[in-house]
């Protein structure tokens, strides 16, 4: 599949959050190390499109994907690259791959425009319940270290109610919290 739809919750946490979210929920105190790779052009028009781009390295494999949004969360268009391809996109000699670009070009985004922009590096944990995956992150990018919560579920109904219920629990309070992305950007 190329295409699905991303219904996800996310808060901000203290690392003390953080670490009280590891010690309570079944979380493995190993780790996923993946890295984004962030993308966009000089006027920023993936975000006045409030789209983003990013190739993510995850044990040794590559996907560029690209998010725009969606009446039910996020749109994720995929495509997968090879170490090649993505070292290439990293160098400014960026590829053609057929589902990102399709998108892109229904967005009025040129591709020769897209300009890589920064690494952030994510230590990630994941649990999965009933259709739905608990994620707790560590990210770093510019010098700067973040905490993460995150929930994805098949439908707001059930993330909304599990996201707010779990957080009230651990007496953690809600924060509206941007994505990695314009965390990432906010920083430079």
């Amino acid at each position: 599949m190329t295409q699905e739809i991303e219904i996800e919750y996310k808060n901000l946490l203290t690392e003390d959050e953080f670490n009280l979210l590891l010690s309570t929920l079944p979380f493995s105190k190993e780790c996923q190390v993946q890295k984004n790779y962030y993308f966009e052009t000089n006027n920023f028009a993936l975000r006045d499109k409030l789209s983003a781009l990013r190739i993510r390295e995850k044990k040794g494999s590559y996907q560029l994907t690209l998010k725009e949004p969606h009446p039910e969360g996020l749109l994720e268009t995929h495509d997968f690259l090879t170490e090649k391809e993505a070292f290439s996109w990293l160098h400014g000699n960026i590829i053609e791959k057929r589902h990102v670009f399709k998108q892109l070009e229904n967005l009025g985004i040129p591709y020769d425009e897209l300009l890589y922009f920064g690494k952030l590096t994510t230590e990630r944990r994941e649990i999965s319940d009933q259709n739905v995956i608990f994620v707790l992150d560590k990210s770093t990018y510019n010098g700067k270290v973040d905490y993460e919560f995150e929930l994805e579920a098949p439908s707001k109904e059930v993330g909304q109610k599990i996201f707010k219920d779990l957080l009230e629990k651990h007496n953690i309070v809600i924060k509206k919290t941007p994505n990695k992305i314009e965390r990432f950007f906010a920083t430079l």
